[in-house]
Order: structure tokens, then C-alpha cells, then sequence
């Protein structure tokens, strides 16, 4: 008999998640626990239970394991909740592997990770505890992701990179080679990272960081245009 998991999390990523155990088939599917919907709601198919009081419920009655769906895209604070309750109530977290990623036999996965479809992690990569690998993400050889780091879909990270505890890395955005992405730190989509971000940094959409400054008197006309 399949030993049965809890979800907490009835938004989109959960929809994501529920078809991966599906396809897994290791899983038995107990039900969704969500701080905003109310109880018999359907997520693809299974039922909401009730919010976070519920969690002494589920493990009086035997569910040991569960599996975060917050996303917390914006505030990875939201999701470490998440994961706060749940390691209060001393649930396990699976890790979940799409079949259609691929992973090196010496890269370290944590407890809780997700790696979603078309993902690649390299040699020696290192992806801390309940840190999401979304789809067609580039994880290099050597690199250390912290707890709860979020890279979005298209995410390419350089070799030697490190992104810190939960930092957050936009679709199609690069890290390039050696560079650190501090603590908490956000990466906006398609922006290119080619220098060290500090904790709590904020590259947007399509930068190149770190800023380039211009001379007005070398660049007049593109200085007024920055300026």
C-alpha cells in the first residue's frame, strides 16, 4: 500500500505537483491543507481539507509525510512558513524528481526539493532543503543553493555559483561563473547576473547587473538617456 501524503498549498504549483506524484505512482494523495480555501474545494481533483490547525489532526492519524505547493513568488517568507509549521508537526519531506530531468550521481539533493520537467543539475551541484527546480532549468557543476531558493523556469546558473538561503532567480534569467546571489535576494526575468548580488539585492527584468555608469562627458547622449 502507498503511504499517503499530505499537500499544503490549493494554488497553481500545486496542480504542478499533484500530476508529478501521479506520475510517480508512489504516493497516495491524502488531501490539501490551505490557509485560504475553503474545505471540499477541488485541486485537480483532491479535496481541500481545512487550513494549518489540521496538522495535529493528519499526524494522529498517520500521515507522516507532506509537500510544500506555496510558491511564495515575491516573499519567500510565505513558503518557509509553510515549511515552519510542517517541521513543528515533525512531517517528513519527500524529495520529487520529474522523470524527464536529469541528475548527476555525485550532485546532493536536501530533503523537500522539487525538480520539475527538462531540468539539468551537474556534477557536484549542491541543492539545499526545500529549494524548487522548476521547469527546463540549467543547475552547473558545483554550484550551492541554499534552503528554500525558488529558480523559475529557464533559470540558467553558471558552474561555482552560489545562490543563497532563499534567494529567488526569475525565468530565463543567467548567474554567470562564480557569482554569489546573497540571501533573499530577487532576480527579475531575463536579467543577467554577472556580479556578486547582496542579501536582500534586487536585479529587475531584463538588467544586466552590476549597472554599467557612464561618463557625461565621454557618453553625453546616453548619459541624459539613463540619467
Amino acid at each position: 500500500m502507498r503511504e499517503k501524503i499530505l499537500i499544503y498549498g490549493g494554488g497553481g504549483h500545486a496542480k504542478t505537483i499533484i500530476g508529478l506524484i501521479r506520475q510517480l505512482n508512489s504516493w497516495q494523495i491524502a488531501g490539501i491543507i490551505d490557509d485560504g480555501l475553503p474545505a471540499g474545494t477541488l485541486i485537480s481533483g483532491v479535496p481541500v481539507l481545512g487550513n494549518g490547525s489540521m496538522l495535529a489532526e493528519m499526524r494522529e492519524v498517520g500521515i507522516h509525510s507532506a509537500v510544500n505547493t506555496v510558491g511564495g513568488i515575491g516573499d519567500y517568507s510565505i513558503r518557509w512558513k509553510v515549511f515552519e509549521s510542517l517541521i513543528r508537526f515533525d512531517f517528513d519531506f519527500p524529495t520529487f524528481i520529474h522523470p524527464a530531468s536529469f541528475i548527476e550521481a555525485d550532485a546532493v539533493i536536501e530533503a523537500g526539493v522539487q525538480v520539475l520537467p527538462m531540468s539539468y543539475i551537474s556534477s557536484e551541484a549542491q541543492i539545499g532543503f526545500g529549494s524548487l527546480i522548476n521547469a527546463n532549468v540549467v543547475v552547473s557543476h558545483d554550484c550551492r543553493l541554499g534552503r528554500c531558493v525558488n529558480l523559475s523556469p529557464g533559470a540558467m546558473i553558471a558552474g561555482n555559483a552560489v545562490i543563497d538561503d532563499f534567494a529567488q532567480i526569475g525565468m530565463n534569467a543567467t548567474v554567470n561563473l562564480n557569482v554569489r546571489v546573497g540571501k533573499a535576494a530577487r532576480v527579475g526575468n531575463s536579467a543577467v547576473v554577472k556580479g556578486d548580488v547582496p542579501d536582500q539585492g534586487r536585479v529587475y527584468a531584463g538588467q544586466v547587473w552590476p549597472i554599467k555608469r557612464f561618463d557625461s562627458e565621454s557618453r553625453p547622449e546616453f548619459y541624459r538617456k539613463i540619467a
